[in-house]
């Protein structure tokens, strides 16, 4: 998921008050914490139109929106004052810093307050001050220095890191090791069956077997033809294809640590060879590879393309299929068209899970693929797969909770022994499962899958 920054102004009277503080009285970090923290308070006063917010920190307590029985009741606890700056500075991506390394606590749980932020977002968008602006890139120095170098900032840049550990992964995707929305239906309760009756041991293995399956028959593989699958992940979608579609693939991925254990998966199940996995950018295929297959498929990897790449990658897919038959299927975490832009400001999806990320809308994608292919597609399909991504989420969250250990974890990341380290990092896959759930939830994003056909291909037989 990825979301916008929002800078919080302080009204007029906030600014009189600051200004009565003098850096003479104050500390200069004493004096930017007071400033950001009224400055919040006051936009907060007029933003908060659903839900309510109560926020208690060594100053007090205070109240925000309307009270009702059952409405979205949000408790923020401030442990440490540096979480005002944190807001003032950068947003939601300072909140999700404070939330990691335990400036704030949330103890009505996560997915109210992300739900409670992207409520009353644009009436925190609408409150924005050029005064504040000033006065914030004035202070910003101030802020680096406080926060550059300090411990907390040390576990955040360290933490970043970590995502190259099989393990974690084990810890909670399904069996098939797919790192991609699962696709549920009456069979598990539908896309919200475990709210309603409770998660169920393997519901999760079948979504994402029907996930796979799906992709393949909108691919329109046979026995002996051969896929070229850009994103391998774990091997999950090429061993199925191969296992139970009777296919060839080829499929490429830029990790050591995922090639590694594809292909020992495969191994196992006896496929060595029906799939290759290359260790290799998508840009570098090799000339052998023209004309050569009769079905591309690429699960949530175009997400790390970016968009003024999105020409290359179809140029290359059209090198790479048959000239007739062929048929492309793409899935994506995808931005609705109003919220696009080739350019993404840095949030905690950009910083802290997939650095450089630029999530594409449909209609950019299709684009891409006509202009890419020099009209050799043609659009088949167009599906939206959001709704089944916040259940995904939470079994991905519970079962990190179930199976994640600190043992497990530092065979990978020794610096993890340090119990705050770990928490910090445990944090922030806490923070990512429902970050993204209320995102998708709320339609801040999509995810689609695409399918194209070559330009004198014919449907499936109709006739």
């Amino acid at each position: 998921m990825s979301s916008s920054c929002i800078n919080f102004p302080a009204s007029p009277s906030v600014l009189k008050t600051a200004s009565r503080f003098s850096l003479h009285t104050l500390s200069p970090r004493s004096w930017a914490v007071s400033f950001a923290r009224m400055s919040i308070l006051a936009v907060l006063e007029n933003a908060i139109t659903v839900g309510h917010l109560t926020i208690s920190d060594s100053e007090g307590t205070h109240y925000y929106g309307t009270y009702q029985k059952g409405c979205n009741d949000v408790h923020l606890n401030v442990i440490n004052d540096t979480f005002w700056l944190r807001i003032l500075m950068s947003g939601d991506l300072g909140f999700s810093e404070a939330y990691m390394i335990g400036d704030v606590e949330v103890s009505t749980g996560l997915k109210g307050a992300m739900h409670l932020w992207l409520e009353n977002e644009s009436g925190m968008a609408d409150t924005l001050s050029s005064t504040v602006a000033k006065v914030s890139s004035a202070i910003s120095g101030l802020y680096n220095s406080f926060l550059g170098q300090t411990r907390s900032q040390a576990r955040l840049n360290a933490i970043a890191s970590y995502d190259q550990s099989n393990e974690l992964f084990k810890a909670f995707l399904s069996k098939e090791m797919m790192y991609s929305c699962a696709l549920w239906s009456e069979a598990e309760g539908g896309v919200r069956g475990d709210l309603e009756m409770g998660p169920t041991p393997g519901d999760l293995e079948a979504a994402q077997r029907r996930k796979i399956h799906h992709v393949l028959r909108a691919a329109r593989v046979k026995p002996g033809h051969r896929i070229l699958e850009f994103g391998s992940g774990w091997g999950g979608l090429a061993i199925e294809a191969a296992r139970s579609f009777g296919c060839e693939v080829d499929t490429l991925t830029l990790s050591k640590e995922q090639k590694s254990l594809a292909e020992e998966r495969i191994k196992e199940a006896g496929l060595e060879g029906r799939v290759r996995v290359h260790l290799l950018d998508y840009r570098d295929i090799p000339a052998e590879f023209e004309k050569a297959f009769d079905a591309f498929v690429s699960i949530e990897m175009l997400e790390h393309v970016g968009a003024k790449h999105y020409n290359t990658y179809f140029k290359l897919v059209d090198f790479a299929l048959k000239s007739r038959d062929a048929t492309v299927v793409i899935t994506s975490s995808t931005f609705p068209e109003s919220r696009f832009s080739g350019y993404q400001a840095e949030d905690f999806m950009r910083k802290y899970m997939w650095p450089n990320s630029c999530l594409p809308s449909a209609t950019a994608l299709i684009t891409a693929a006509q202009a890419g292919s020099q009209g050799r597609f043609t659009l088949e399909g167009v599906e939206n797969h959001a709704a089944h991504y916040p259940r995904t989420l939470r079994e991905w969250g519970r079962r990190l909770e179930a199976n994640l250990t600190q043992d497990v974890i530092v065979k990978d990341y020794p610096a993890l022994r340090d119990i705050h380290e770990y928490a910090a990092f445990k944090r922030k896959w806490e923070y990512l499962f429902a970050y993204a759930g209320a995102g998708f939830a709320k339609g801040y994003i999509t995810c689609h899958m695409l399918t194209f056909i070559r330009q004198n291909d014919t449907p499936v037989r109709c006739d």
